[in-house]
């Protein structure tokens, strides 16, 4: 079997491969997409990492192609809808560059406060700016944490070292569970409120995009310094020079940029601003780690078909795989469903298994299940095997239970999870053998495809208002392509899913949660 590794890797990587009996390794780096795409179809595993893009021009030639393994976490640059969709596993090394980034923070945070950036370029231009420089203490200063994660939990636990004060806002983990961890959990205001530094350690998603903006700088103590080495677009970079320029912020620290390189930025012209080019993995000790880890994993999968930190299938053996497949894939479905009804922190998970499902070991498909639930809170952080883990770690609760017979199905799973404002219930069956469908949104029965884009409408069945609902969309050249509708007939309610060609724009579902007996739209992504 041939293994392309078309980014630089660490050589204990390469010498893995090299030293494994069936398994012939060809580096090439530097590989223009043409000329990936017209030699991708010999190989049967690719190793990259941030440089090689694998899209679905290059999935399509890859012919023989079953695994693509990231030497790092950020799967941002691999199509991984395509790749599920074409049977090839994509797998990425979560652990190996945590240390390495946290005590990356650690080390913007100390270079912030004493000018260390400022004082060795002064010095080099012949300077003595001695009084010019003045720093600050890290003693007894509070640092706010955005998320915590591994790696957010390393920066906490280095910052007390210090004898900083630490307090964490993550709105995806219960109070309890942090306090735990013996960290005071506040909300996101009172953190801007009380920090003296604040660091972020949250995934880039539609909700976390531009989320330090201008309006949270305005929030934040007069002075306090921001350092951002997750990922780039987090922090509005307009916004941070303002608060720069004007003294609202006392200096920022960042490790990654919107756009990378970033080119001309403003940013780069103001003495209390510091930065990296994107070096909060690169240590020789995280690179060997997530060689080793990409190497180890690929040729696991090879071999055996183990499959380890995979984003896109569960890790179960090959023969259970093929029953479960449609099951795990449903359940995937159901927990991002959860995730994007949930209104609040998630505090409990109850799968109700029933039917001839429980004649397998379940677990898995309760694993793919949290996968999909944490997906849309941890983005590429997540995957099968770490998820239980990850739920664990949050607080978040999990119980099964079984019934070997089930009224109306073969079999039925049903998902309820509670939150800080209430419950969900979602259930789903599979027809046929492999034809996924929900059956039930709380009191709403139905009968609907979990994919795709969905737009979820809670509305009062009357006459005229699927009517009305159609026209606003079309009006905005919105396509439907699918729609279900489960009704409550006691209180004459119904609940609409429907299937659209793009995802809705926001303006476009406050036009639909202005109609007169619409109670609710939303988004549900399922792609």
């Amino acid at each position: 079997m041939k293994v392309l590794v078309s980014d630089p890797l660490s050589e204990v990587g390469i010498k893995i491969f090299k030293e494994t009996p069936d398994i012939d390794v060809e580096v090439k780096t530097g590989l223009s997409p043409d000329e990936l795409k017209e030699i991708i179809g010999e190989y049967d595993a690719l190793v990259i990492r941030s440089a090689t893009r694998v899209t679905e021009d290059i999935i399509k030639a890859a012919k023989k192609l079953v695994v693509v393994g990231r030497a790092g976490i950020g799967l941002d640059n691999v199509d991984i809808p395509a790749a599920s969709r074409h049977g090839i596993v994509v797998m990425n090394t979560p652990e190996g560059n945590t240390i390495t980034t946290a005590e990356h923070t650690i080390s913007m945070i100390m270079s912030l406060s004493r000018n260390i950036p400022q004082g060795t370029a002064s010095l080099k231009r012949g300077e003595w700016i001695k009084k010019q420089l003045k720093g600050r203490e890290l003693f007894n200063k509070t640092l706010g944490l955005i998320g915590i994660g591994h790696i957010g939990r390393i920066v906490a636990d280095r910052a007390r070292g210090l004898k900083m004060k630490v307090i964490v806002y993550d709105p995806y983990i219960k109070p309890e569970a942090v306090e735990k961890m013996d960290f005071e959990t506040v909300s996101f205001d009172e953190l801007l409120r009380r920090s003296d530094y604040i660091t972020i350690h949250t995934p880039r998603t539609k909700e976390t995009t531009g989320m330090i903006n201008k309006e949270v700088f305005s929030k934040m103590k007069k002075g306090a310094m921001l350092i951002n080495c997750a990922r780039g677009g987090i922090v509005n970079e307009e916004d941070l020079y303002d608060a720069l320029k004007s003294g609202q912020l006392g200096g920022a620290a960042l490790d990654v940029f919107l756009t990378e390189p970033p080119g001309k930025n403003k940013l780069m012209e103001l003495t209390n601003f510091i930065c990296t080019p994107h070096l909060g993995a690169s240590t020789i000790e995280a690179q060997d780690n997530v060689a080793i880890d990409v190497a180890e994993q690929i040729v696991d999968y090879l071999l055996s078909g183990t499959v380890k930190n995979a984003v896109n299938v569960p890790s179960i053996s090959s023969e259970l795989m093929n029953i479960l497949r449609p099951y795990a894939g449903l359940m995937e479905k159901m927990g991002l469903m959860q995730a994007q009804l949930a209104e609040s922190a998630i505090l409990e998970v109850h799968v109700s298994y029933s039917g001839t499902i429980c004649d397998y070991d379940v677990s898995p498909i309760t694993t793919a299940m949290l996968k999909g639930l944490l997906t849309p809170i941890l983005k590429h952080d997540v995957n099968f095997v770490n998820a239980p883990f990850i739920a664990s770690n949050r607080g978040i609760k999990v119980v099964e239970s079984k019934s070997s017979t089930s009224e109306h199905f073969t079999s039925l799973i049903a998902l309820t999870v509670k939150t800080l404002e209430g419950e969900n219930i979602i259930s789903g069956t599979i027809f046929g053998n492999n034809m996924p469908r929900i059956v039930r949104i709380n009191d709403f029965y139905l009968e609907a495809i979990p994919e795709g884009h969905i737009l979820f409408i809670h509305n009062q069945d009357r006459p005229g208002i699927i009517g009305q609902i159609g026209t606003t969309l079309g009006k905005h050249g919105v396509n439907i392509s699918r729609m279900q509708v489960g009704e409550e007939k006691d209180k004459k309610w119904n609940v609409i899913l429907l299937t659209t060609s793009t995802v809705v724009g926001d303006d476009v579902l406050a036009e639909l949660k202005n109609l007169e007996s619409v109670f609710s739209a939303k988004n549900i992504e399922l792609e």
